[in-house]
């Protein structure tokens, strides 16, 4: 684990049903995950059931040796939770019978944070399949073959990917879309916003603008980012938390429960 990673404080995970979540699932101790290619098969294979099972729709993703990031909305309030569970059993019972071993694979609780989609879904998407080439294991996204890179690129189409509407607004068909997704992979990731994809997820922090995560905190009169000294809350029955309110549900937001791990 990175120096002072273990003292950093962590929020309670917030489960919102039609909010994107990014997911990321770390080996335990940071080990490996993944030992053979056929690991990667099965694991994907559990996903699509699981994710299909709880009605969560996998928008990208990319399976690392030693861990895992999922970009991800639920359908149904909790979703995400239910198919990391489903998930993780299956591919837990898997590994030790495979590999005649025994005990965790995973760390205890998986990362996650819900996502403001139109300013960072497409941050988002890139940020996971760019990840081996980040790591230094391929010159480019799509020579990764355990990621959802080539499905974007309009080099495959499987049938886990569920594209979510702001990528299939990058154009009018499926050639014109893959052109402009490949013209935003060849521009690079901000500093900024890597650190605040990682803060987010590690803190359980949801990601996006303040407007954003001021909405959240009135819904459910808690907080969705770190602390900060002088900072408190809003309520959520002043009438600005009501006008929140109701540009949330125009936004066609639903409502977001706790997930408590």
């Amino acid at each position: 684990m990175p120096k002072g990673e273990m003292s950093m404080p962590r929020l309670q995970r917030v489960m919102a049903a039609g909010f994107p979540q990014h997911v990321i699932q770390r080996g335990n101790n940071r080990e490996a995950c993944f030992f053979a290619e056929a690991d990667y098969v099965t694991y994907l294979h559990w996903l699509e059931r699981a994710a299909r099972t709880y009605q969560v729709a996998i928008h990208a993703y990319v399976l690392m040796p030693n861990h895992v990031h999922l970009l991800a909305t639920p359908g149904l309030e909790g979703g995400v939770s239910r198919m990391m569970q489903y998930l993780g059993r299956h591919y837990v019972q898997y590994i030790n019978k495979t590999y005649r071993r025994s005990g965790t694979l995973w760390e205890r609780r998986f990362h996650a944070s819900v996502i403001e989609t139109e300013t960072y879904l497409l941050t988002l998407h890139r940020f996971i399949e760019l990840n081996p080439v980040r790591a230094g294991m391929v010159k480019t996204p799509e020579e990764y073959r355990w990621s959802s890179a080539k499905d974007h690129l309009g080099l495959m189409g499987g049938s886990l990917i569920v594209n979510h509407d702001v990528y299939l607004r990058l154009g009018a068909g499926g050639e014109e879309r893959a052109r402009a997704y490949a013209a935003l992979m060849r521009e690079p990731l901000e500093e900024r916003a890597l650190l605040q994809i990682r803060d987010a997820a590690r803190q359980g922090c949801a990601l996006g603008s303040d407007e954003f995560k001021d909405q959240i905190e009135i819904q459910l009169g808690r907080r969705v980012r770190l602390a900060r000294p002088g900072r408190k809350p809003k309520q959520a029955d002043t009438p600005g938390s009501r006008q929140a309110l109701i540009s949330v549900a125009r936004a066609g937001a639903r409502p977001l429960i706790l997930a408590r791990s």
